[in-house]
């Protein structure tokens, strides 16, 4: 079997002509790649796994196989949904050198997804490489991140100048890197993993239903000596938070904390996240007093400290979950 083979997977919830889009310039950009796409649907319930089924078949995607539309059984949120394309592997049977993560409100140029495969098959130490993403408005997004930390959470609520600059190495999101460089973690909106990487540490953990979950598959594969790159070479245009709303939060959903808190005390342990848990409540008081002070505006949704409070008291006594990471089986290549 040829080398370098990539699984492309776009997963749908409730946005089906958005991920039809995203779909066509898939289509495109894998017309040179060795591989297939395929597309989860994370248990719409609104018809839209019949509605991408129809249009895929009618625009010829799925000829010979290029292209499936999946559904999973349940939305288990974005890991789950991503471990379902994950486990789905060729239509033969056989499984990809890499997987292709491509948002469904993201729209990958022509050559995005051959540079990141390109990229991976070069640099061996690479268990994952993301892509330099921007709006379409052509404003670039912020993807080439640090792990968060105390200092990083102190940091960010802050959102002073000085602290900043005395606390540097530690601000989570980075500068946007103008050349191909190490980071912590990349957004999943145009992501490449090496099966290997995948087949070392598992999948996505299940545990998290949104957010932090590439940040903590990162922080697994570094654990483990895989790396993450930041490829700005490979572009995407990204609308962003379609399917989650996150743009629209009059209020952060209990789903966030969870996934934060979860994130801190599986990576470092309870003491640690309640630690972070402070460091957050210090920080955004110097911003409130800088509030009231100089006037600054709101940053956060309403209600997001006494959230955060409420959320840091049950954390303190709440059952650690189990990880809930799913195995991708190697597949018998076929012959």
């Amino acid at each position: 079997m040829p080398d370098n083979r990539v699984l492309t997977i776009i997963l749908n919830y409730k946005t089906p002509q958005m991920t039809l889009r995203a779909a066509k310039a898939a289509v495109g950009a894998m017309r040179h790649v060795d591989g297939e796409i395929v597309i989860i649907d994370n248990n719409s319930g609104d018809g839209s796994f019949e509605e991408i089924q129809s249009a895929a078949e009618k625009a010829g995607w799925c000829k010979d196989n290029h292209l499936r539309v999946l559904q999973s059984p349940v939305n288990g949120g974005f890991g789950a949904g991503m471990n379902v394309g994950l486990r789905a592997g060729f239509s033969d049977g056989s499984t990809p050198d890499y997987y292709y993560l491509q948002n469904s409100d993201a729209f990958p140029e022509i050559n995005t997804i051959s540079t990141l495969r390109d990229f991976m098959a070069t640099q061996t130490d690479a268990g994952l490489a993301g892509s330099y993403v921007h709006g379409t408005d052509d404003v670039p997004h912020t993807t080439a991140f640090r792990f968060p930390t105390i200092a990083g959470e102190f940091e960010g609520a802050a959102r002073t100048g000085l602290i900043t600059r005395v606390l540097r190495h530690s601000v989570v999101a980075m500068d946007l890197p103008q050349t191909t460089c190490r980071v912590d973690w990349t957004a999943g909106a145009s992501l490449m993993l090496r099966r290997d990487m995948i087949e070392a540490i598992d999948g996505f953990d299940e545990t998290f239903f949104l957010y932090f979950e590439e940040t903590e598959l990162c922080h697994r594969a570094a654990q483990s000596g895989w790396n993450t790159y930041y490829v700005p070479e490979s572009k995407i245009a990204h609308v962003g938070s379609v399917s989650t709303g996150m743009k629209k939060w009059q209020r952060t959903p209990q789903y966030w904390f969870e996934a934060r808190h979860y994130y801190f005390v599986k990576t470092h342990g309870r003491a640690y996240a309640i630690l972070a848990d402070l460091a957050r409540f210090a920080g955004g008081a110097l911003y409130g007093l800088r509030r009231l002070i100089e006037g600054k505006p709101q940053v956060e949704p309403d209600h997001f400290t006494r959230d955060l409070l409420t959320h840091m008291l049950r954390g303190v006594s709440r059952r650690i979950p189990r990880p809930q990471t799913r195995f991708i089986p190697v597949a018998k290549e076929q012959k």
